[in-house]
């Protein structure tokens, strides 16, 4: 008995990281939560899919398994104690956690494509949509916390005092580049005197 309660005590621990500090807490709960509820969701929905072989539909067939499989990574990575007679979940999952955030984004809504692809239904649309959306979720959590509105306002007006100098000899080599011979509309005189 002691075995099994220091397994699951296991399973529910969670490497800790110092930079995910920002990030709140009901986003971070939201997409576990989305990513558990659409992965359970996408294996039903992929097993709906596969029915279409009855009709001869293989695309289906082959999307409904994608699906599955996808909804299979998603549980497997958000609640590992959903998979804890697969020996090696948790591995996989400290992995996962280990990683940054835009990895799993990129993973999630890169697995969730291909099973809209194959088979183009209410189904397949509805069940890789969750497993898509928690990818956004995760991918909103990479991007970091906003700025306050001071540090904004504070910023874009220290943007618009650092003005370029307008340039004095506008070059005419054929490696000049646009931005270096850029002049405001009012102040434009001919591109290159002389000529």
């Amino acid at each position: 008995m002691a075995f099994m309660s220091e397994k699951l005590g296991a399973m529910f621990q969670r490497p800790q990281d110092e930079n995910r500090d920002d990030v709140p807490w009901y986003m971070r709960y939201g997409a576990r939560a989305l990513g558990t509820v659409g992965g359970g969701l996408a294996i039903f929905l992929g097993l709906w899919n596969c029915l279409g072989i009855m009709l001869a539909d293989v695309g289906c067939l082959l999307g409904g398994i994608w699906q599955m499989l996808a909804g299979f990574v998603a549980i497997t990575i958000e609640a590992p104690c959903c998979c804890m007679f697969i020996e090696h979940v948790q591995t996989l999952s400290n992995l996962a956690e280990s990683r940054p955030y835009w990895n799993r984004a990129a993973l999630y809504c890169g697995i969730a494509i291909p099973g809209v692809l194959f088979c183009f239904g209410l189904g397949s649309l509805f069940g890789s949509g969750l497993i898509f959306a928690t990818g956004v979720m995760y991918g909103m959590m990479g991007l970091g916390k906003k700025a306050s509105r001071d540090e904004m306002r504070a910023a874009a007006t220290a943007a618009g005092t650092n003005q370029a100098p307008l340039p004095t000899n506008p070059s005419s080599t054929l490696k000049a580049d646009l931005v270096s011979n850029a002049q405001p509309m009012a102040h434009s005189t001919a591109p290159f005197p002389g000529v």
